[in-house]
């Protein structure tokens, strides 16, 4: 059900869009709901909103029928401020981000330093293998992370990946070859892939529905603080005398490995990993700190009762559709991602990554200095600080995309910043045809060139950026939630690596040729985004089956309400409806 609406509950004012809701029968509520009538129940102990729907139909089946809204809080900043405690293992979480930033930003530079040049001269192919190993690793990593993920828990693979992660920094800020540097990369690509895939997962797993879109956007934020951090470490240390001027930045890349090596035990287990291992008073333990509720509240608050219930629920459907055994579970849980129930959740899942990075996004990152350079501006100095600017841009631009993600929806932000980012690689791609013969007689159009770089940053930054990253983990159900991250992140890094890769040579080919590929591609996300892309914001993992529409089965449906009945879902509901009475 979409709303809008603002409640006070317990001396909290909550204004709220989308908010979540369930389904219980039959009968599913939605902004066009007919027959039905609310009623916000006076109380809600603790904080937050609970809203319950009946029917006013006069049969007795639909009589039965209820439906309920909740949020813990508000959205946006203020939600974030209310639950820092959340918030702030999310931000932490999100330092697996910065590791995959960082290598961004850091390779441009290191690609042009003197010493590097001189030591190992590489032409466009030898660029591209030793940017796109990293990523060929990291395909691995995301793939293997799933597995890792649902065996030994989300915290335990985040600190495997990390150590992972240091390892490879030890080969490429101590390489003596370009072998050492190439092997160093594709060992710290395993650890950043998988920490591209954990990450989001655990944040997603943490997160309450009215806070996911923002908390998930934190990755994004992370990453843009990487690349901006991994760019002007090797800015600044590019004049340095002999190798220590490239050594010094890969080196750097130990400290948010090693930070969340340190840290990550101290993040609460995912309640939702606890409830697949069957400790459900764990699980309440972790639920009931994350939202901010003491152990003795707990058991009297309805929307932690509401939502540990439904997660018991959702478990429960995975053991009657994969079966109890893990080996079993895993095959089937891949398999189950291309069955038609799934097939249109997973095109999501790996089409998102797909122009997340077709967009040319990365081939700015990597190949800044070369691109900037093919747009006609000259100078070290110059070709590195625009090309440095394109980090600080995509930072500035995810900042309101976290505050203001849930409220706008994924979809309309999707459909504006694909747009934005076509019409400025398309500008771009004339410019360079117009004027790549004599730029030095027309310097407006370069720098026209380079604002039309910025604003596809930005576009993207508020767009594709946090989305590529919120969408996977939000609409696959717990059962194949993993693996399903898994494989979105898989995609990204197989069109990392062929981006790194074909990008160099695309470049010394034709330049406007290449943005032109790239504003094709961004038209095409934008047609994508439009005919095929739900919106997600505010729907419950645990109900994201009814946006697509995969509930129309009678047995599913059937199977759902009894295990919702023998888990006290409808009396709980109904229960709170007679005493608000």
């Amino acid at each position: 059900m979409y709303s809008s609406r603002e409640n006070g509950t317990n001396g909290l004012a909550t204004e709220w869009n989308m908010v979540e809701s369930r389904r219980h029968g039959f009968q599913r509520c939605s902004s066009h709901c007919t027959g039905l009538h609310f009623s916000p129940l006076p109380k809600t102990p603790h904080g937050g909103t609970l809203t319950v729907y009946s029917s006013s139909s006069a049969t007795e089946e639909s009589a039965s029928t209820y439906t309920y809204s909740y949020a813990y809080g508000p959205t946006g900043l203020a939600g974030l401020f209310r639950n820092r405690y959340a918030a702030g293992c999310a931000i932490f979480a999100s330092v697996g981000g910065i590791s995959f930033g960082y290598d961004q930003g850091v390779i441009a530079n290191v690609l042009v330093m003197k010493d590097f040049v001189s030591r190992w001269p590489v032409g466009p192919w030898e660029k591209g293998i030793m940017t796109a190993v990293l990523e060929l690793g990291a395909l691995f990593g995301a793939l293997l992370a799933g597995v890792f993920a649902d065996k030994y828990s989300r915290r335990r693979s985040i600190f495997l990946a990390s150590l992972v992660f240091c390892a490879g920094s030890a080969f490429q800020a101590g390489a003596q070859s370009l072998n050492h540097l190439i092997l160093g990369r594709a060992i710290g690509g395993l650890g950043v892939g998988a920490l591209s895939m954990l990450s989001p997962l655990y944040m997603a797993e943490i997160s309450s529905p009215e806070l996911r879109g923002s908390l998930m956007a934190l990755e994004q934020l992370a990453i843009v603080s990487g690349v901006v951090f991994g760019f002007w470490a090797g800015f600044l240390t590019r004049n340095v005398p002999g190798s220590a001027s490239w050594r010094i930045p890969l080196a750097l890349q130990f400290l948010p490995g090693i930070s969340l090596c340190l840290g990550c035990f101290l993040l609460p287990p995912s309640p939702r990993f606890l409830v697949l291992k069957g400790r459900l008073d764990e699980a309440m333990q972790s639920l009931s700190k994350l939202r901010l509720r003491t152990a003795a509240e707990a058991p009297h608050d309805p929307l932690l009762q509401l939502e540990l219930l439904e997660m018991q629920v959702d478990v429960a459907l995975e053991t009657r559709w994969l079966g109890n055994n893990d080996g079993e579970k895993s095959v089937n849980s891949w398999r189950r991602l291309f069955c038609r129930e799934y097939i249109d959740r997973t095109s999501i899942g790996i089409m998102i990554m797909f122009f997340q990075q077709w967009s040319g996004i990365n081939a700015l990152l990597y190949y800044g200095p070369t691109l900037v350079t093919s747009i006609g501006l000259e100078g070290d100095l110059v070709t590195l600080l625009v090309s440095g600017g394109i980090g600080i841009v995509q930072f500035l631009a995810v900042i309101p995309a976290i505050f203001y993600l849930d409220r706008l929806g994924r979809k309309p932000l999707l459909r504006g910043g694909s747009a934005l980012m076509s019409l400025s690689h398309i500008v771009i791609a004339v410019l360079i045809h117009r004027y790549e013969g004599n730029w030095p007689a027309h310097s407006s159009a370069a720098w026209l060139a380079v604002i039309c770089i910025y604003a596809f940053t930005a576009a993207y930054g508020v767009s594709f950026g946090p989305i590529g990253w919120v969408l996977p983990s939000e609409v696959f159900p717990l059962s194949v939630r993993s693996k399903g991250v898994s494989l979105a992140t898989a995609s990204n890094w197989v069109n990392n690596f062929l981006i790194g890769l074909v990008t160099p040579p695309m470049i010394q080919s034709s330049a406007g040729a290449t943005f032109f590929l790239f504003g094709t591609a961004c038209f095409a996300a934008h047609f994508w985004s439009t005919y095929f892309v739900p919106e997600t914001a505010g729907i419950s993992l645990e109900e994201m089956d009814a946006v697509f529409g995969t509930t129309a089965g009678k047995e599913d449906r059937r199977v759902k309400v009894e295990l919702e009945q023998d888990f006290g879902i409808h009396d709980l509901v109904r229960g709170l409806v007679d005493r608000s009475d």
